[in-house]
């Protein structure tokens, strides 16, 4: 199951660069979290303030970013313990990698080219004029149409579709049923109130370094192109509308939807379940909490919640002042009467 064995301690803190303190003879088979860890598993602390949980450990290491007294487990020093966990887990697990080729019941279209060392799976079509790159894994039930354009190092999953022309970068990761380059939602209304579909001519772009989380469609523009730029990393069930634009190392959690001609620059995090209502910019370093509705541009470092959002801070006051409103309320009542009592009378 991927398991790639046991190792010292020791050689575990080596592989990490980071300082040991404690033994490092013991044998380290796994990693897991704080309270699931046993005698041969590392773990990590990412917040101090939980600290006190590490005494009650029984992992055999904790990755910490300072030495924490009394604690019975050893310590590997880290800069960035999260980070350097990460880094362990895939020491020793990695997932199953198909061998190179193509399957006898997969379809690449002779006008097609892959790569040296692609591998691709049972029942997956790579379509006319398409092009994949080296060291491709295309896993069972994969679709690439004509015309699309993948580069090397890509990763996709079962039932992950590319859609025409469609072009994407190097080292790309697509989760299952991924649609990259579904029509956009465009429809023009005729006289009798019925509806026109409008062509979407224009295509989707993926540059290098992006992973697209399951059952998440990226649709192609309507003219133009729909773009995700370099690094970003998107959740499952999220919607991307036609001719938006996700940046650089944007985060997009869960079930969020952008509408047609969203713009978001760099570095920005959309929490679970945030809306933006498109035809709009939300500039660098931007965080919208879950649950929120983006209306209009949000400027750059912004921290936003609610809906319709604003800024954070204001949000949690207003949230705390909110349950408040009936007796309050109910005060104000009480307060009219008492006035209008105490004014002479006509």
């Amino acid at each position: 199951m991927g398991d790639t064995g046991g190792m010292r301690l020791s050689e575990l803190a080596t592989a990490l660069g980071c300082e040991l303190r404690g033994d490092g003879d013991v044998e380290i088979t796994g990693v897991a979290g704080m309270e699931q860890a046993g005698p041969s598993q590392v773990t990590f602390l990412a917040n101090p303030k939980y600290a006190s949980k590490v005494k009650g450990t029984r992992a055999a290491a904790v990755l910490v970013s300072a030495f924490i007294e009394g604690v019975g487990s050893a310590q590997l020093i880290s800069s960035n313990p999260y980070y350097d966990f990460s880094r362990a887990l895939a020491l020793f697990y990695q997932p199953p990698k198909p061998a190179p080729g193509v399957h006898p019941q997969a379809w690449v279209a002779p006008s097609a080219t892959v790569g040296e060392g692609a591998s691709i799976g049972a029942f997956a079509v790579i379509g006319e004029n398409a092009v994949v790159g080296r060291n491709a894994v295309i896993h069972p039930h994969v679709v690439v149409y004509e015309g699309a354009v993948i580069g090397d190092d890509f990763l996709a999953h079962s039932h992950a579709v590319v859609r025409e022309f469609c072009r994407i970068g190097n080292r790309v990761t697509l989760q299952n049923s991924v649609v990259v380059g579904g029509d956009g939602f465009g429809f023009a209304k005729r006289a009798d109130g019925t509806h026109a579909k409008i062509v979407q001519s224009g295509i989707t772009v993926i540059e290098d370094d992006v992973e697209i989380q399951s059952l998440t469609s990226v649709d192609r523009a309507t003219m133009g192109e729909t773009r995700v730029k370099r690094g970003a990393r998107i959740d499952s069930l999220v919607q991307i509308g036609h001719a938006c634009v996700v940046g650089e190392d944007n985060i997009i959690c869960a079930q969020t939807g952008l509408a047609g001609s969203s713009i978001l620059e760099k570095n920005v995090l959309l929490a679970g379940q945030v809306g933006i209502s498109g035809h709009l910019t939300i500039h660098d370093d931007v965080i919208v909490y879950a649950q929120s509705g983006i209306g209009g541009d949000i400027p750059a470092g912004s921290r936003m919640s609610g809906s319709p959002a604003f800024e954070a801070r204001d949000w949690l006051r207003s949230i705390t002042a909110f349950p408040k409103l009936p007796e309050l309320l109910k005060t104000v009542r009480q307060l009219e009467k008492r006035l209008a009592a105490l004014e002479p009378q006509s």
